[in-house]
């Protein structure tokens, strides 16, 4: 199984805003977190973590119920304000200049929500932004790359005070009609060339060291102290652990068994044992976090009892599983989905 190059967990304030942007559209809650296995409990509850895949499945849904706007991630990038972003958008909005802030967002790009991968480049005089989304499932690149585009815009501008923050755009995709140039030119500062090999930004010369009114150094310290320290562990929830929380999630449900893990990552019992040890973490641990997660999915479906629930969590008693969500929850199963269903 291959990492993807983005982290497995991110905080679900993106989807609160891919959402937002659903409704706006008309959509309902249902239609927007279809098949993602989130519930409105959780969309309200703005320190949860969720997995990368159910960000990508409710983009997946906005897609396909509005099929019509080739422009919507334009739409869905102006409302990535830097105040989203916690600690890390108040780190750049702390640096002394677009440059600093540029590059120490690049380093924490980790912490954004951004599913292009973004490299700066430097070709004499130049330096771009290069933008790559080919990790991403292809009927979904459009979107993110110009969600992922209209973000770094609205970021430089709220940084700058500078309605046209980029010296020109490049897009792979090809040209919209003439009709939708105004909802680029509004969401970039300018309309940009199509067709291109590569999706990328130029950046403008004159904006770069241009001193941020924000600027202080103590503070920007202070902040990438927090970005590095949310940057490690992050990360610590990726590698081998990363892979298995997405097999053990991969199929609502069904709950696979460690020799059936190994297995499928072609590796022994004992070197996924060892090889997440090394990573801090065990397999009970993984397998208690999947457990809550597909619990409250499972409890979301109308008429499966208890028992079933249990069942198909692995607990070969409903006792069990009772005590155990009462140590997630705070509250008894029963109680959970009672309070769920009454939102």
């Amino acid at each position: 199984m291959q990492l993807s190059p983005w982290p497995t967990l991110r905080r679900i304030t993106s989807v609160q805003l891919l959402t937002q942007l659903g409704t706006d559209k008309g959509l309902s809650l249902d239609q927007c977190l279809q098949q993602t296995g989130l519930t409105v409990l959780a969309l309200a509850n703005p320190q949860q973590d969720i997995l990368a895949s159910q960000e990508l499945q409710v983009i997946a849904n906005l897609l396909q119920a509005l099929p019509n706007q080739s422009a919507l991630g334009l739409e869905a990038g102006r409302r990535y304000q830097l105040a989203h972003y916690g600690i890390w958008g108040y780190a750049l909005l702390s640096s002394s200049n677009l440059r600093e802030a540029l590059q120490l967002g690049l380093r924490y790009l980790d912490l954004t929500f951004a599913f292009s991968r973004i490299v700066l480049h430097t070709e004499g005089a130049r330096e771009y932004l290069e933008l790559d989304a080919s990790a991403v499932p292809a009927p979904l690149r459009q979107f993110v790359l110009l969600r992922d585009c209209a973000a770094i815009a609205l970021i430089q501008q709220e940084l700058t005070g500078q309605s046209a923050p980029f010296a020109a755009v490049q897009l792979t995709q090809p040209s919209p009609d003439a009709a939708e140039h105004g909802l680029y030119q509004q969401a970039l500062g300018c309309l940009p060339d199509f067709g291109l090999p590569q999706s990328r930004i130029e950046l403008n010369p004159q904006l770069l060291d241009l001193p941020l009114a924000g600027g202080n150094a103590s503070t920007v310290k202070l902040c990438e102290m927090q970005c590095r320290q949310m940057l490690q562990r992050h990360r610590g929830r990726a590698g081998l652990a990363g892979q298995v929380r997405e097999l053990l999630l991969s199929q609502p449900g069904q709950v696979p068994s460690m020799p059936q893990l190994a297995s499928r990552l072609h590796m022994s019992e004992r070197t996924l044992r060892r090889r997440l040890a090394s990573e801090q973490i065990s397999f009970r641990q993984l397998l208690d976090e999947s457990r809550q997660a597909l619990a409250e999915e499972l409890l979301a479906i109308e008429g499966l009892s208890l028992e079933a629930v249990a069942l198909r969590l692995g607990y070969g008693e409903l006792s069990n599983f009772i005590h155990a969500f009462k140590r997630w929850k705070g509250v008894p199963p029963r109680r959970f989905r009672s309070l769920r269903a009454s939102v």
